[in-house]
Parts: C-alpha cells; structure tokens; sequence
C-alpha cells in the first residue's frame, strides 16, 4: 500500500513539475454561446410576442440552448416544458414530451411519491397519434364519370391465382381514382367481370379484406403481416382512405422496441406518417436505451429529408436537436452523435439553427479527433455568427503548430466585441511567455470570475514555485464559492504532495460524495482507489470521534470537512438514514442539488422505520417543490410516531406554504414539539434558530433572542446572524455589527456573513464589507446592486450601469436585469430598458415588476 503511496505523490510532484501539463486545458462546451446572451434572449422573447403559433415551438428550443449554455437546469427546462405546451402539432408534441421526460430520467421516486398523495399524473405518457391526425375523406365518384353500362352486372370478380374474389363494382370504383378508371373508365376491365389481380402482391385472403372495407369502410382485427399486405396494395393502387386504416391500425399494434424497428421501414417507405410517428414515439420513450440499439440509430441516422418529414411532420429540428444531445451524453465523440449532428445540420432552416448545429458537430469531430472536419464546421458556425466557436478553430491550429495563428484569431475576437472572460482564458493557451498568459488570466477571472481553469493554473504555478500559502488560497478562492470537483481533485494533489493526508483524504471523501464514480487524473483512476490508499494514513476514528469531529466542522460552518466526516462515518455507522439525510442538507448548502437528492434518496433507502421514511419522502417532496405533499408525509409520520424530524418537517413545510399570517403561532408549536422530542444538538441548533426566525416575524424579539442564544450555547454558529437582527431591531447597530463579527471570526466560508454584517456599518464600512462578499463570493447578487444603486444616487449613471453589465456578463440574474432596465429608463434609454425587460421575463414572464415596467417602458417607445 504505502509503494501504491509513495507512486501517487510522485505523480503528484510530476504533475507540477512539467510545464502544468497535468491542469488540462478548459473545455471547448458543445453549447451555444452567444457572446451578448441578454440581446439574444431578448430577441427571442420580442418574436415570441408577434410569431405565428407554429414558429414558437423552435423559438422556446432555442432559448434552451441559450439557457443550456448558461448552465441553469431550471430554467432549460422551463423551457422545453413551455415548448411542449406551445407545441402546434402531434409531433411536436411527441418530441418536447419525450425530452422532458428524458430530462427528469432517475426522478421516478418522485413520481410515485406523488401517486401515494393521490396527485400525480402521468404527464409524458404515450400519445394516441391516430387521434390527434385527421382521417383521410371518403373518395366520391365525380359526377360524368360513371359510364351508362346497364347491360354490366354490378359486381365485378377479381381473380387471384385460381381463386376468385366477388367485390361491389361501384364500392372499389370509390376506393380509388385508379379503381375508379379501371371499373367505369375506357380500360377493358371496364367491360369485364373477370379481372386478373395475380400479379399485384395480393393475397386472396387481402382482397377478401379489402373487398369488406369497400363495402363498411372498416378494417376487421387481422394479423400484422396481412396488415403490411393490404397496406402496400393500398399505397399502389392509390386507396387513400385504405391506407389511412391501415397506417392506424399499425399503429395501434406498435408495443416495444421490436414492433417500432420492424415497422418503421414499412412506415417510411410506404409515406404512412401515424405508425411512423407512432414507432418514433417507442424509440423517444425508451431514451436512452434504445440509442444503444444499432437498428433504431441506423433507422434514425439515415432517414432523407422525405423520411423525417414522414416520422415528425415538421419537427425535424427539435427530434435531432434532442437525438444528438442524448448520444453526446452517452459518448460525445461516438460516431452516433456525429450522424444525429449531421440530420442537426441538415434539417436547420435558419443562421441560428445551423449555429448552434455546425457548433455541436464541430465539437464531436473535435472529440473525435477528426480535426479537418471539425475545423469545418467551426468554420461554418463562425460564419453563422457563432463566435465562440472560435475556441475550437484555435485549438486546431495549436494542434497543427499554428500557435501565433490561434492568439491572433482570439485577439481580433477580444478587439470586435465586448471582451468576455472566456475570450482572455482561451488567449491564454498560446501566449509566447508565462507573465503574458498570467495577464491573460488575470483578466479572464476579472471579467468571469467563475472560470475554474484560471484558479487552477495559477494555484499550480504557485506551487510549483513552493509558494505554498499562496497556491492553497488560490485554489481555495474558488472553492469557496463553487464546489468544482476539478478543483477539489488538484488540492488534494497539493495535500498529497505536502504529505497533509488528513486534508487529502477530507478533499477525495468530498469528491466521492458529490460524484460516487469520479475518476481521478484525467479518467485514468478511480477516486476510491486513492481514497483507500490515502485511509491507511490517517489516524482511525471511532464515532464517538467522528461526532466531535462533525460538531467541530458543523459549527466552524466548514461544509466540505463536514462532508468528508460523514462519509467516514457510512463507512461503519448501522444508522445510515439520519446521516444520508445530515449528508444532503450539506450537498444542498453547498448547490449541489443532484447530488442532495441522490443522498436524500439513499436516506430514504436506509430508513431505520416507517415513521423515518416517511419524513424522508416527505423531504424529497418539499424539495422538489411539492410542498402540501412534503406537509402530508409529515403528518403520516407524527401519526405513527412523534418525532423530532417529522415536527421540524411539518413546520418548515407549513411556514413555506401557508398564506394565512396567523399560523406562525401554529409553527411555533410545531418547533417547540420538536424540541420536546429527542434528537442531537446538530438539529435542535437548526430548530432553535428557525423557531428565533418566526418569532422575529412576530415581533417577539426577546423570545427570539433566547432562542438564538440557546442555539449558540449548542454551537449552531448561524444563530450569530438571527441576535444580530434581534439586536438591530432593538435599535442597537453597534450590537448588531458585533455579533455578526463573531460570525466572520468563526466561520469557514463567511461570504454571507460579510454581506448580513454590510447591513449594520456606516456606508463607506459597508462598501468594504460588500467588496469582501465579492472577493469571497463574486456570485452574490446582493453587493452589485448595492454598489450600482449608490453610484446611481451620486448621479453616476455610466458607472451604474457598468456595475451592473459586469456582473450580468457572467451572472444570470433577473434581478440585476431588473434593475438595469430601470436604470436605463431613468436615463431615457428605451431600447436598453426594453432589451433588459424582455430579457428578464425569459427568466420569469410572470414577474410582476417586470410587467409593469415592460409596461411603461413600451408607452415611451416611437
């Protein structure tokens, strides 16, 4: 083991040793990237306002590929539920409902929680395609075009090898204008009663069919090879009406994977669009499974234009839009995601369609490493006016020894636009020397301080340079704002090499926590395995340790050293519900909400009792906003069992759900019968101080003050911020500033700290105060609007506005925009309130500030 050791460190010390080799170059992100994201979403929400119905469908897609790009999983999914609810066909339909269903793939839980509460219903399920088309009309003899042949009997037999076939001469001369000929016209089979079908692919047992069908316009039950029979003499001789009952009774027999394969080819040949649209349906709803199927990929990737017409009417964008983006998921440099790409390419219609499709095949060509082809398409989207697909074309040239070429292509784009930090960080890449590329990063992390690479490259940097104290703030600047496990995997690399194992296996036990598969240096390893090298190295716990441990860390407000005790403590705790559940109140304050609900699902799993897993689904509901469901569990619980979790539960939930201003008293009771009930100090600390925040909303300040200092008397540390606002409402300021002081001094991650702390200084205090949240936390809102308002109030408009533009570059916030849009009215800048208007309400069109000022900002308008 220690062999196994000692090789990792070495790595380690080689990976800082050799030019930063081992921090990886930032990812070229398959999505689109307009550089100016508020003129583009604003576009969007102006056409949405005037487009005919059909075209708002694609335009609620594109705004999911802008949202994509911004990383906001709710609002990307509003989105596409929007698209679905505006969708202006079956098939439409069909795609948007599939997407969104595969979207919310691994939240089945859910929904049968929902079910047990008597309220879910199934949303995506199948469409009755046949339904939602129209039939086809009955064919009527035209008038002149029977022929007076009295001396015609009015039955007419068709012979089909030694069999004959009687049929109503008149009912097939109505199937068809070719029967229509045949029968009344100037043919000889108009003058006969024998006519000769042998050599038309028609059984005697289908045209005994097709002869019923003639005469009651229904189709009996057959099997489906009969079915495909009549179908295919029905689309030869024209019987329009024949086929349309054949397309819908194929249809209706399309069950699994295998029917929609064997079908579909006949659907397709055949032009039948519902059992098309039908077999489609199978193979959306089975995402992504049945793209493991090679017969379902090759049905898709080789359809024609005719084809995908035929499967999806006029969806043809938004079916490959949502194909390829599976395949990406599955493997972005499969073969199978380059040709979805490549229908993407083919069925854009507009320069923002084909953007966005060139960008994505540029990237999975790029993957692939299939360079001359990839340059094309980056190429191709360029020209579109995508500019972000410039980091693609530089990276080919770097790989063909254009290293000048790529840093004066990314210097034209920083020279035409608006500068963005993604701009300076991909510049960085092929600067001629390390203080050149430093500057460069500098500015990247200035203009989006979200960027992870530059942190890393210079945390690395640092340390190659032994400036130890330096490297680890470096690093721990990002961490402590967003958890990237990226970031986390390099520190424990700089823990390693220090030979701080204690810290390095905090960092990996964190990681494991977050992502349970992670593979360490560049997917070569998984984390588990130098998680169990680390362990032999570190002192072992016992719980009685591992719960001092966690009260330190809880209390120090030190999330991911909480993390890492906890996941020792699975490692060997029997009671493994109640620390899934401590688990994913962490991964939620630390907005990780996959990995919360990933940990509450596992809480929920290990539940010791009935009355424990009662309270965890009911957690599960509140947090996925079903908060009456959440309330309902909470009170199945305390039936079974008067509980701590299942009080605290019922009145969290009741506090966010009730309308009425009276049931705070019923809130209070609720958390006081949770403290009556056993629990550790851990959660009555959270109880306490959620019982100090309804008093305080009740204007009982001296109960509230008790019950924060009870709090802090457990080390719940947070309390500080709840006296302080005691002591703030009691008109004592200095007090306030005090206690939140205490805060700052003993908390980890004090970012919020600073910020609560800002409301309790005199301004120019304040000022630095808020300089600090920003320096901690450049993600909080708060600071900008503050500062933008009081450069505002001294009549400083540009610099406002400024303030304000440089957190929007990176931070999409409706808040912020809001703001803007006023500001820029104040100025009697129509066009950039509207632009900022229309834009926020792509965040939230029912936000009713934004209306009105929408509102009055349009009156001004010319």
């Amino acid at each position: 083991m220690w062999v196994w050791l000692c090789f990792l460190q070495r790595s380690c010390e080689i990976v800082l040793g050799e030019s930063l080799i081992k921090v990886p170059d930032p990812p070229i992100l398959p999505f689109f990237k307009p550089v100016d994201y508020v003129e583009v979403l604003a576009q969007i929400h102006k056409e949405l306002e005037t487009c005919p119905p059909n075209e708002r469908p694609n335009l609620y897609l594109l705004q999911f590929q802008v949202f994509k790009g911004l990383g906001d999983v709710k609002l990307m999914r509003r989105s596409l539920r929007s698209a679905w609810l505006k969708a202006s066909s079956v098939h439409e339909r069909l795609v948007f409902g599939a997407w969104l269903k595969y979207e919310k793939r691994g939240e089945e839980l859910i929904s049968d929680l929902l079910s047990s509460c008597g309220k879910y219903a199934k949303e995506f399920g199948l469409i009755d395609i046949g339904s939602e088309l129209p039939s086809v009309a009955d064919a009527s003899l035209p008038d002149g075009v029977m022929m007076n042949r009295n001396y015609l009997s009015g039955t007419v037999s068709f012979r089909i090898g030694d069999e004959k076939i009687t049929c109503d001469r008149q009912k097939m001369a109505a199937l068809s204008p070719p029967f229509r000929s045949m029968l009344n016209g100037c043919f000889l089979e108009s003058i006969s009663e024998d006519v000769d079908l042998s050599k038309n692919d028609i059984s005697s047992t289908g045209m005994r069919i097709i002869s019923e069908f003639s005469l009651t316009g229904t189709l009996p039950e057959v099997p489906t090879d009969l079915l495909l029979e009549i179908m295919v003499f029905s689309s030869k001789f024209c019987c329009e009406k024949l086929k349309d009952s054949c397309d819908r009774k194929l249809a209706t027999l399309v069950s699994t994977r295998q029917d929609a394969v064997e079908l579909m080819e006949y659907a397709l040949e055949e032009n039948c669009s519902i059992l098309a649209g039908s077999c489609l349906q199978v193979f959306l709803q089975e995402l992504p499974e049945s793209l493991n199927d090679e017969r379902v990929v090759e049905l898709l990737t080789s359809a024609n234009s005719l084809h995908r017409s035929i499967m999806v009417g006029a969806g043809s964008f938004s079916l490959y839009c949502l194909l390829s983006q599976v395949a990406m998921d599955l493997d972005p440099a499969s073969d199978k995601a380059a040709f979805f790409l490549e229908q993407l390419v083919d069925s854009s219609e507009n320069s923002r369609q084909k953007m966005v499709a060139f960008h994505m095949l540029g990237c999975v060509k790029f993957f692939k490493k299939e360079y001359e082809e990839s340059e094309r398409f980056f190429e191709a989207a360029l020209s579109e006016g995508h500019v972000y697909s410039v980091v693609g074309l530089a990276r080919i040239g770097q790989i063909k020894g254009q290293k000048l070429e790529s840093f004066e292509k990314l210097s034209s784009v920083i020279s035409n636009y608006a500068p963005l930090g993604w701009m300076h960080q991909e510049r960085s890449l092929y600067c001629e020397n390390n203080e050149k590329r430093w500057e460069d990063l500098e500015k990247a992390t200035e203009l989006d301080p979200t960027l992870t690479y530059p942190y890393m490259y210079r945390a690395a940097s640092l340390m190659k340079k032994q400036e130890v104290q330096d490297s680890m703030a470096e690093i721990n600047k990002i961490l402590g704002f967003k958890l990237a496990v990226e970031c986390l995997e390099l520190r424990f690399c700089f823990f390693l090499v220090l030979e701080d194992y204690q810290s390095a296996i905090c960092d990996v036990q964190a990681i494991l926590t977050i992502c349970p598969d992670y593979r360490m240096f560049e997917g070569r390893v998984p984390a588990s395995q130098f998680q169990t090298l680390v362990r032999e190295h570190v002192p072992s716990w016992t719980t009685a340790d591992c719960w001092l441990q966690l009260y330190d860390r809880w209390s120090a407000v030190d999330d991911i050293g909480s993390l890492s005790v906890i996941y020792q403590m699975l490692e060997s705790e029997a009671a493994k519900g109640v620390l899934y559940f401590r688990q994913s109140l962490l991964l939620l304050r630390l907005n990780c909400p996959e990995a919360a609900m990933r940990s509450l699902q596992l809480a929920r799993q290990h539940a010791s009792s009935e009355h424990e897993r009662l309270v965890y689904e009911g957690w599960i509901l509140y947090d996925t906003g079903h908060c009456d469901e959440g309330l309902t569990k909470a009170e199945e619980s305390i039936s079974l069992n008067r509980s701590f979790e299942a009080f605290f539960l019922k009145a969290y939930a009741l506090a966010d759900s009730s309308q009425d201003p009276t049931c705070s008293s019923t809130v209070v009771a609720l958390l006081q019968d949770a403290l009556k009930c056993p629990s550790d100090r851990l959660r009555k600390g959270q109880a306490l101080n959620n019982l100090g925040s309804v008093y305080v909303d009740s204007g009982k300040l001296d109960l509230a003050a008790d019950c924060y200092i009870n709090a802090l008397k457990i080390r719940h540390t947070r309390a500080h911020q709840g006296l302080a606002r005691v002591h703030y409402l009691k008109n004592d300021k200095p007090a306030a500033y005090e206690e939140m002081t205490k805060l700052i001094e003993k908390a980890r991650n004090n970012a919020s700290a600073y910020e609560k702390r800002s409301e309790y200084c005199e301004r120019e205090q304040t000022k630095i105060d808020l300089e600090m949240v920003t320096r901690l936390d450049p993600l909080r809102v708060y600071p900008y609007r503050y500062r933008a308002a009081v450069l505002m109030d001294n009549h400083k408009e540009k610099e406002a506005i400024g303030e304000l533009s440089r957190a929007i570059a990176f931070k999409a916030d409706l808040h912020l925009l809001h703001l803007r849009a006023a500001f820029h009215e104040h100025i009697g800048d129509v066009s950039g309130a509207m632009r900022d208007c229309r834009a926020a309400l792509s965040f939230d069109p029912n936000h009713q500030e934004m209306l009105e000022l929408r509102s009055r900002v349009n009156s001004q308008e010319p």
